[in-house]
């Protein structure tokens, strides 16, 4: 079996095509480089309308999640402090009635031992004194009521009398004593209120 050589004409085309390539070049110069071919643009992203939604909706939950709670937390940070200061206020109005209800005390004592009546009823209106000096510090004020003009929305009243001596709708004796804190109304005064005389009554 004999192997086939290249014939003599294929063998003198393959150097002259070689020494083509390197004529083809500029004298001093290498031949040029074979540029490379630039790769096929990627694909346009497909954005799924519904799939962008859903995110969106869910970064938003969890965003109202995350404030609810957060307002949560302020909302019961804030009750704490009001409790707080509510106590804190009742802690020293009461610091401040316990001499009162000392000075009460005393005079009660002293009353059951007393032979005059004048001064136990004078240390009990010292103690009253005080009673008022100490809610008048702590802003709150009686409510007026003998010689004022009847208001309903701080008086109460549980009687009518016909009098000459007051004019009609005057508070003329106090019941029970109303009180005030600033503009609030705490309690309201219990309060008998003049009204005019009815003719029979003017003419006896």
């Amino acid at each position: 079996m004999t192997e086939s050589t290249p014939s003599n004409e294929e063998s003198q085309a393959q150097p002259a095509a070689e020494s083509a390539d390197v004529a083809a070049a500029t004298p001093g110069e290498a031949p040029p480089a074979k540029q490379p071919t630039s790769p096929p643009p990627a694909p346009a992203l497909v954005v799924d309308p519904l799939a962008d939604a859903r995110a969106e909706a869910a970064r938003m939950k969890d965003q109202w999640v995350r404030t609810a709670a957060d307002f949560d937390n302020y909302r019961k940070r804030a009750r704490r402090d009001v409790d707080d200061a509510r106590k804190a206020g009742r802690e020293d109005l009461l610091k401040e009635l316990l001499p009162v209800f000392d000075n009460l005390e005393r005079a009660i004592v002293s009353a059951q031992r007393a032979t005059e009546v004048k001064p136990v009823a004078d240390g009990l209106a010292m103690v009253v004194k005080q009673f008022v000096d100490v809610v008048g510090r702590a802003g709150i004020t009686k409510v007026p009521t003998v010689g004022a003009a009847f208001d309903p929305s701080i008086h109460e009243a549980i009687q009518q009398v016909e009098t000459d001596d007051h004019p009609p709708g005057t508070v003329v004796s106090e019941i029970q004593a109303g009180y005030m804190q600033g503009e609030r109304l705490v309690r309201a005064a219990m309060v008998v209120v003049a009204k005019p005389r009815t003719g029979e009554s003017a003419a006896s």
